[in-house]
């Protein structure tokens, strides 16, 4: 026995470790079930217990130096394989890279932001959790009024709540600049309403304001005109109809003529031919007295339009709720567009 436990030490300690090759043969060859270690303690089991008593100690010594062999070679190869960094075969092809694209909301959304800001208007933002004040009494809904009801809001607490349309960042220009006043104000915005392919609880919004000296009804239809002649394409038919807004008056929406050649189009206009695409109007005195701006000396329109809407015409998209489910089937048919 002492024999053997001498002959595979010297085994041990001469065989060469240069790779991971050599050092899963090492492995093989003494370490696992089957190996010269494992047969030699078999051997012991058969000895005497005098026997046992002589070559247990010069064993198990064997066996931790034959473990030790091992567990140094290993770390020594992978501190090698650190200092020496990856290896790479240069003749293999390289990985594709998927080009990405940008979501349709905002491809539409900066589209939109180019013919404003071709008018002259500026951008404006505001933050998308505000105080009663900015959302909702400045903009001339007192308290306890019913034109509250018309939104369904996601209060925060009794002063604070998210804000359901972008007339908010409108009062915080009106707040902080003097007329003349040109500006967007695009971002998303929060209304507590039922999910469907029509609509949801957030969504993205454009408002406009402009103030100034003699602002009339009439700047504000040739305003829009050039917006959908310039966005929808030229010969785009439109039409205004009275409508209510607190915070304007007079109020109109305006819609744009799709037909009704096609069933999709029939489907978008409830059968009429006509999609509302905003509302707008001249804005209201009171919102003008609530901002420190003399009504008697200016006056000013604003408008406001639904994003997403606009997106689903342009695309053709029968449900507004994948927009927002970041489908990469969907998304990818947006690759290339600006």
């Amino acid at each position: 026995m002492k024999e053997l436990i001498k002959d595979l030490q010297k085994q041990a300690l001469s065989f060469k470790i240069d790779s991971r090759e050599d050092l899963e043969a090492f492995r093989m060859k003494f370490l696992v079930k089957k190996g010269m270690l494992n047969d030699l303690f078999s051997k012991f089991r058969e000895l005497d217990g005098q026997a046992k008593k002589e070559f247990g100690g010069p064993l198990n010594d064997l066996k931790q130096k034959v473990q030790s062999i091992y567990d140094d070679k290993s770390a020594e190869l992978l501190s090698n394989e650190a200092a020496a960094g990856p290896v790479y075969d240069d003749s293999l092809p390289g990985l594709p890279l998927d080009a990405g694209s940008r979501h349709p909301i905002s491809i539409v959304l900066n589209q939109m932001i180019d013919v404003f800001m071709k008018m002259g208007f500026s951008i404006s933002e505001g933050p998308e959790v505000e105080d009663d004040w900015h959302n909702f009494t400045a903009l001339n809904f007192p308290e306890n009024h019913p034109a509250r009801d018309m939104q369904d809001t996601f209060f925060i607490d009794e002063d604070f709540s998210l804000r359901t349309h972008t007339s908010s960042v409108q009062v915080r220009v009106m707040e902080s600049e003097d007329p003349p006043i040109r500006t967007i104000s695009p971002g998303r915005v929060y209304r507590n309403e039922a999910i469907s392919a029509r609509s949801n609880s957030f969504f993205h919004q454009i408002e406009g304001l402009y103030i100034d000296k003699g602002v009339s009804f009439a700047d504000l239809k040739q305003t829009l005109y050039l917006f959908v002649q310039e966005f929808f394409g030229e010969g785009t038919k439109v039409r205004f109809r009275p409508s209510y807004f607190p915070f304007t008056e007079p109020s109109a929406e305006m819609d744009i003529y799709l037909g009704v050649t096609t069933e999709e189009d029939r489907r978008l206009t409830k059968g009429s031919g006509w999609l509302e695409i905003l509302g707008c109007g001249m804005v209201d005195e009171n919102v003008l007295r609530n901002n420190d701006i003399d009504p008697e000396t200016y006056s000013g329109f604003a408008f406001g339009m639904g994003v997403e809407r606009i997106t689903l015409f342009k695309y053709g998209v029968k449900d507004l709720r994948i927009f927002f489910e970041n489908d990469i089937r969907f998304l990818r048919q947006f690759q290339g567009e600006e």
